[in-house]
């Protein structure tokens, strides 16, 4: 079920059956060459609908915009301040409490949002927490498609040290299967690879400012080799997060029902 989709009255009879809500987050911003600029809002935007079928999951309209601002100098990239993300998701959850959800499960696909998704969450507690009336606590959850351990290991099995930071074969792969007709081909060679300490260095994005991010990686792709991007692949890593994200949201739901 997609929220926009509803009638307010849909929604009420939802809410009698569940108190939980799927809102996947993306970004809009360069991934290489050839890579679609919404793949990050594309991939979980899709993998949150593959959630919903045969699941009573209610999926919010995704959040596709985010803080990129590493990516500002190539063409296309829009980036949010972390402080407007940080006030788009409190007003979103406290809409949303407003009425009766309790547990929200962020579907993520831009490692940029986690950081900020997170101290958004941290405001909303805290608001409640120092409401002078008691109210029923929420329950969260921010998980990235590409976290389940099904979906890594046919990122490594695939790609291994080619997969990479950013432009990553595995995301370039679901749009491919989604939009082959938008997909440009790809025979680009691999980018510079990375050593193990970039990654723990610049984990959730956390990358330096547009002018040096553009001279250190001048084609946008981060020690990705994006030309093994493969659209049969795609559609087994949606369908194998979308099956992960499932069992991980019912967990969660269980969880707030215990």
């Amino acid at each position: 079920m997609k929220l926009q989709m509803c009638t307010w009255l849909d929604v009420q009879n939802y809410l009698k059956q569940s108190q939980g809500i799927v809102i996947p987050m993306g970004s809009t911003e360069q991934h290489g060459p050839s890579g679609l600029i919404g793949t990050d809002a594309i991939t979980s935007e899709f993998i949150a609908a593959a959630m919903a079928e045969n699941n009573q999951i209610l999926i919010a309209p995704t959040l596709s915009l985010g803080p990129a601002a590493f990516n500002l100098n190539f063409p296309g990239t829009i980036c949010l301040r972390p402080s407007t993300w940080i006030n788009i998701v409190v007003d979103c959850v406290e809409s949303l409490a407003h009425q009766g959800f309790r547990c929200f499960y962020f579907l993520n696909g831009h490692g940029g949002n986690i950081a900020p998704t997170l101290s958004a969450i941290q405001e909303v507690q805290r608001s409640r927490s120092t409401s002078p009336l008691p109210l029923p606590p929420l329950m969260f959850r921010v998980k990235s498609w590409w976290e389940f351990p099904e979906v890594n290991d046919l990122r490594q099995a695939w790609y291994g040290d080619g997969e990479g930071m950013h432009a990553t074969p595995s995301e370039i792969s679901i749009t491919k299967h989604l939009f082959p007709q938008m997909c440009p081909e790809d025979q680009l060679p691999p980018a510079k690879s990375l050593d193990k300490s970039f990654y723990q260095t610049h984990a959730g994005d956390q990358h330096l400012d547009a002018n040096s991010h553009r001279l250190q990686f001048p084609d946008g792709r981060v020690g990705s080799n994006s030309a093994l991007s493969n659209p049969a692949h795609g559609k087994i890593l949606l369908n194998t997060a979308a099956k992960a994200a499932v069992l991980d949201y019912l967990s969660l739901i269980e969880e707030h029902r215990a």
